[in-house]
Formats: structure tokens, C-alpha cells, sequence
């Protein structure tokens, strides 16, 4: 692809013209908008953890008529079957009377795919979610289906409900390119939201853009250059996650259980680049890193008693890790 000024400047335009069609129908959550728009432009699964009612699905139901993607929802619920969520081989008669094994898709082969309070199934169901979270394909039986580009999984939880749910594997909470909590609106945006849904208003939401668009546009963020210290930092606030590390300062050896994955790395590095992109520059800074290092990071490595004693969360020790972190 032939990247110059021109396709940058193409591209930030059409992000903007994303946000503020987004905007039309989502009021607030300015910050869970553009985290969730870096999340397509780097090509990762979102998962957004927040109380009912916030908007969440409402979100991912905009994303997809201002973009232009299929979209389908799946309801996670405690007797959901794998097959339920990838498909499965049905038994079907030609005019001739023959049966032969025909695979019917399930919900998962869409562009964007909503998996509506996901730790609600049983962890076989959510399983059934892995291998098209990671290699976007879903092997039946002795066949494997390659899904349809862009592909992206936006799974949404209640943290407050834990009756009946099934916490997520730590190697499916690693396949979240971001965690975001979502937050209560303030009174201002509370306004706005009864505004839009309590009245006959109706919303005119434009397409943007398109799938394809999304692959361009992925193609020119991973050429945005970054710097060998600021990759440098990236690094070593992953490797600071692992106690066991020379990079740890003292706040991960005394909380933290289990370091992130190399994914974090590959996280935090690609959407950088989209972030730097959203905000006008043509490389990436250490701003860029420390803004998506949040929720590159908060689900990825594990908190032992002593922080669940002392109220530490996730949020505290990156603050605390970026801190200990040297910028050569």
C-alpha cells in the first residue's frame, strides 16, 4: 500500500467522521468510544465490564451500522452450547432422496459479534470463542471455516452480579486486546441519554465507512513508526508485571501473582500506533503508551491476597509500575 501524507490525512478524517457519527446515539463515554475505535483499527476483541444499562450493547449495535458490518448477538446463558455459538453439521436431502452432512453457520460468522454477558456460560461454551478470538477461524468436526474480514468479538459482563457466572479463563481474558470498565454516566450525559430515549426523536445514523476501509486502514497504522525508547518502554512495563523480573520495582513483587503475556506487548505497541493516529502525529509517544496501557494491561496480570487486602487494584499498580519504569 502506497502510505503518504494524503492516506493519513484520509484516514484521521475518517475517524473523526466515526466518532462523531457514534456520537449521534451514544451520549458520553467519549473515552470508551475512541478505546473501542482503537481496538478495530488494531484488529482486537473488546471486552466492556459494566453495570446493566450503560449503554454497552447499545454501543457495539451503533459500531456496526456506522461501519457497515454484520453484526450478530449472542446471549451467554448457562445451558448456551458450543454449537450454538460456531454451528454445526445438519443432515440434508437432495431432490434425489440422498442425505449428506451440510454445516450450518452459527452467530459467531459476522464481522462484529456481540457475546452479551459472557461469563454467564459455562466455560465449554466459552471456549467455543478461542480459536476465533486468536486465528479468526472455526474448525467442525475435520473442517475449519476461515471467518470474514474484519472480524472482531465485543463481550460485555456484569461485575457486580456473580451469582450463576463462570469466571473467564485467564487464556481467553488474554485474547481482549482491551478490558474497559464502563462507568455511570454524570448528570449532565444522564440528561442527554433520557433526551434521545424517552421521546419519538428518531436517529439517522450515516455510513462511514465500510469492511474494507477497516483493512486499509489497519494496513497504514501498522507502518506508524515508533521509536526504539518508546518501544523500550512498552517492554519493560510488561516485563515489570512479572515479579520474578529484573524490570519488577518493589509494588510487583509485593502484589502481583502472575505477569502478563507477550500478547500485552503486541496489545499496547499496535494500539499506540492507533492512537497516535487519532491524535494527529505521525509517530508514537510515551502519552500514546501510557493511555493504552490501562486497558492493554488490567486484565492480563493477576493480583495476589496481599493487594486484595490492602484495596490495591489492577489500575493502582500500573500507575505505580509506569512510574518505577526508567525512559532512556
Amino acid at each position: 500500500m502506497d502510505i503518504n501524507e494524503k492516506s493519513i490525512q484520509e484516514l484521521m478524517q475518517n475517524i473523526n467522521n466515526v466518532e462523531e457519527e457514534i456520537g449521534k446515539a451514544i451520549i458520553g463515554q467519549k473515552d470508551i468510544v475512541r478505546q473501542v475505535l482503537l481496538a478495530v483499527l488494531s484488529g482486537g476483541n473488546v471486552l466492556l465490564e459494566g453495570v446493566p444499562g450503560l449503554g454497552k450493547t447499545q454501543l457495539i449495535k451503533t459500531l456496526s451500522r456506522v461501519m457497515d458490518l454484520t453484526f450478530s448477538r449472542i446471549q451467554f446463558t448457562p445451558d448456551l452450547m458450543p454449537a450454538d455459538v460456531v454451528g454445526t453439521n445438519i443432515i440434508v436431502k437432495d431432490s434425489s432422496g440422498n442425505s449428506s452432512f451440510e454445516f450450518q453457520k452459527g452467530p459467531v460468522f459476522a464481522n462484529l459479534v456481540l457475546a452479551d454477558e459472557i461469563n454467564r456460560a459455562t466455560p465449554k461454551t466459552q471456549s467455543a470463542l478461542l480459536e476465533a478470538m486468536q486465528e479468526q477461524t472455526v474448525t467442525v468436526g475435520k473442517s475449519t471455516y476461515t471467518l470474514s474480514q474484519p472480524f472482531m468479538v465485543l463481550a460485555t459482563q456484569n461485575p457486580i452480579e456473580m451469582e450463576g457466572t463462570y469466571p473467564l479463563p485467564e487464556a481467553q481474558m488474554d485474547r481482549f486486546v482491551f478490558k474497559l470498565n464502563v462507568k455511570f454516566p454524570t448528570f449532565e450525559e444522564l440528561r442527554g441519554i433520557i433526551d434521545i430515549t424517552t421521546t419519538s426523536k428518531t436517529i439517522e445514523l450515516e455510513k462511514v465507512i465500510d469492511g474494507s476501509r477497516i483493512l486499509e486502514m489497519r494496513n497504514i497504522i501498522r507502518e506508524v513508526p515508533i521509536a526504539k525508547a518508546v518501544q523500550d518502554f512498552a517492554l519493560k512495563l510488561v516485563l515489570a508485571t512479572h515479579p520474578e523480573s529484573d524490570q519488577a520495582p518493589e509494588a510487583s513483587k509485593k502484589y502481583i501473582r502472575f505477569g502478563a503475556s507477550p500478547r500485552a506487548a503486541q496489545a499496547i505497541i499496535n494500539t499506540s500506533r492507533a492512537r497516535a493516529i487519532m491524535e494527529g502525529r505521525y509517530n508514537v509517544s510515551f502519552e500514546d503508551i501510557k493511555y493504552v496501557a490501562y486497558p492493554a494491561l488490567r486484565h492480563r496480570f493477576f493480583l495476589n491476597f496481599d493487594a486484595v487486602a490492602d484495596g490495591i487494584t489492577t489500575d493502582d499498580l500500573i500507575t505505580e509500575l509506569m512510574a518505577s519504569v526508567k525512559v532512556e
